[in-house]
Formats: C-alpha cells, structure tokens, sequence
C-alpha cells in the first residue's frame, strides 16, 4: 500500500488489483489491533487523495471467501478471469505484493 501511495504522491498513473485473500484487507470494520497488525483502512482511505482511483476487486476471491463488494470499505469494481487478463495488458508495470 505504501509503494501505491508513493507512486501516486509523485504521479505516477495507479490502479490496484485485489485478489485471493487481499480482498480481505479491502473489508469493512476490521479490528487489526485484536491480532496486533497494522491498520490499513487509514491508507486505504487516502488513495482517492492521492489520485488511485481505479480500484478493482476479484470477484471470484469474493465469492470464494463469501463476500459481497457492498461488504468493503472502498468501492472495487468486480472483475473476473478474461477481464483480469486484459486489464493486466493495459499496464507497462505490473508490481505483486
């Protein structure tokens, strides 16, 4: 999250892709200090500031997991296997974490 936050501070065009169990981190109420992480949803919530407002979320992780995309605390849109290919071609730079 801090590398798309960095990147876009400097202006560099970005676009997040939550897949498998990172769509978890996009969920509302999350209480990390109960497992004594790091909250996200701080960060999360600055991405429109900083311009990232291209989100996308799997929906097949979604579904997977039992979830549905009014459950998360940006709006993603839904995406699905071709759609994921394609939109991955669109980009020079493609980073996992």
């Amino acid at each position: 999250m801090d590398l798309a936050l960095a990147a876009a501070a400097f202006g560099v065009p970005v676009s997040l892709l939550f897949l498998d169990s990172g769509v978890m981190q996009l969920l509302k109420g999350q209480e990390s200090a109960l497992i004594k992480q790091k909250s996200l949803t701080a960060n999360l919530k600055a991405l429109p500031i900083f311009g990232v407002e291209d989100l996308f979320v799997c929906q097949h992780s979604l579904s997977e997991r039992g979830l549905q995309s009014n459950q998360l605390l940006l709006p993603a849109k839904p995406v699905e296997g071709a759609e994921i290919a394609a939109l991955l071609e669109q980009y020079d730079q493609v980073v996992t974490l």
